[in-house]
């Protein structure tokens, strides 16, 4: 019945409007038959003063429709802002309109989208932090698998270089020279396969970048590390105005880990340039490089790493971009809301009903 309402006020204000030009219009041609008849006729201006009339009609209308073009466009860029990911986007009433009403409506329509994604957010950095834990658990498991692996590889391997090394020592004082070849080659060859065991345990190790520490400073350490050991020029620039929540930066750091992953792998890029910056209404992360970027069209042949940073942004209400053409490079653009912690006026309420009632 409200929305009726309105929409029948809206109507009437523009007939109101409508009526009122042409009020001007035929009240002008009324004065002009009854004062100025006798002049307009002898100077023969009837024409000028009846085109001068209509055009006055003409820009009253044209006034009229411009104030409403700008009120139904700052309902548009206020729907924009709220599709862009700006949550807290308001229109603030003009006074006593009846766009007020709609404006209101956008307004109470906005709080409860903010509302819910917080609520998202909140669910997805509880569940995160969650699966953190158990992966805790899990990394302690696999450690100790690794430590049974060294000892009974890596561990023995050394031993038994260790063994033919004192042994060569002896052959040498005994002049069992011809036996010192065979034996030079058996190191070698024990030494290669123990370095080998070593490097594929070391690539199954997962270090917890953020343990301890919080985003900017493992990513100030992480960053120019992993840039370096894959041969990549790297640009970070870090603006956040105040602290994140664990869940946030625990997600942000894997989806930059899979970005830049993501950028070795497939890229082929001489630099890259990671960003984080709080804009205030939201955390934006971009990773931009200057690789052999792709088309669209080809976006499926290596989207499992894109689509898992999609699915951490969307755990937190957030989405992701990509943008990129071959040959021009790929630029990802993460974007997280930022929620300010406020009072809930209606536990307020409640608590001032309850101690009254006391």
């Amino acid at each position: 019945m409200n929305r009726l309402t309105r929409s029948i006020n809206i109507k009437w204000q523009l007939l109101s409007y409508f009526l009122g030009a042409i009020a001007i219009v035929l009240g002008g041609f009324a004065l002009g038959w009854l004062y100025w008849r006798d002049s307009l006729s002898v100077n023969n201006l009837w024409i000028e003063y009846v085109l001068l009339l209509v055009v006055s009609g003409l820009v009253i209308a044209y006034l009229i429709a411009a104030q409403l073009q700008r009120k139904i466009d700052r309902l548009h860029l206020a729907i924009l802002q709220l599709a862009n990911g700006n949550l807290g986007e308001r229109v603030h009433p003009l006074g006593v309109d009846p766009f007020d009403r709609i404006y209101g409506d956008f307004n109470e329509m906005a709080s409860s989208i903010e509302k819910r994604v917080m609520l998202l957010q909140q669910v997805g950095e509880e569940n995160v932090m969650l699966q953190a834990k158990s992966n805790e658990d899990a990394v302690i498991e696999e450690r100790k698998r690794l430590a049974r692996d060294l000892h009974d590889t890596v561990s023995q391997q050394m031993f038994a270089i260790h063994m033919s090394a004192s042994s060569l020592s002896k052959m040498v004082e005994r002049g069992q020279t011809e036996k010192v070849g065979p034996i030079l080659q058996q190191l070698v060859s024990m030494s290669n396969l123990t370095q080998k065991q070593l490097r594929s345990m070391i690539a199954q190790l997962r270090p917890i970048e953020l343990e301890g520490r919080r985003l900017s400073d493992a990513l100030d350490k992480w960053f120019p590390d992993y840039c370096r050991q894959n041969g990549l020029q790297g640009s970070m620039d870090i603006r956040l105005g105040g602290s994140l929540s664990d869940g946030i930066e625990h997600q942000l750091f894997l989806i930059i880990q899979e970005g830049m992953a993501n950028v070795v792998k497939h890229a082929s890029a001489r630099h890259v340039v990671l960003s984080l910056h709080d804009n205030g209404n939201q955390y934006v992360l971009q990773v931009h490089d200057d690789g052999q970027g792709f088309e669209s069209d080809s976006v499926r042949v290596n989207s499992y790493g894109l689509s898992t940073m999609s699915e951490r942004a969307q755990k937190l209400g957030g989405n992701m971009e990509v943008r990129s053409k071959a040959g021009a490079g790929t630029r990802i653009k993460v974007s997280i809301p930022k929620f300010v912690p406020t009072k809930d006026p209606a536990k307020k309420t409640d608590q001032g009903q309850g101690s009254d009632q006391e």
